[in-house]
């Protein structure tokens, strides 16, 4: 039986598979565009936090692929300018993965930024 299998092991490699150079994905390499990466971090924050949000209130490209700024409603009330609303900063790679987020600020809705 042992010799059974070292007999597989060479066929299995004997398949002339291509080998893709070091560093290099199987995946195709796409870059999404602006509009997408609006999407894709709404999208993708709001499977991670269970809150869908209000807006993306800045996107900005990187070197690595997107940072974009989402408005999030974090606790409802009455009236709604005093509901509580919170800024996640999201990080997206070149295909418009999700790779990082954090919340940057907390307010109330009827805030006003004061510079």
């Amino acid at each position: 039986m042992a010799a059974a299998e070292p007999a597989k092991r060479r066929s299995s490699t004997s398949r002339g598979t291509a080998r893709r150079p070091a560093g290099e994905s199987s995946r195709p390499s796409r870059s999404v565009g602006l509009a997408q990466a609006m999407r894709s971090a709404a999208e993708q924050l709001t499977a991670l936090l269970g809150r869908a949000p209000e807006s993306v209130s800045a996107i900005r490209p990187t070197d690595d692929g997107w940072d974009a700024d989402v408005e999030v409603l974090e606790l409802e009330r009455v009236p709604e300018t005093t509901s509580v609303m919170a800024t996640y900063r999201v990080t997206l790679d070149k295909e418009g993965d999700l790779v990082a987020y954090e919340r940057k600020r907390r307010y109330t809705r009827g805030q006003i930024d004061r510079r």
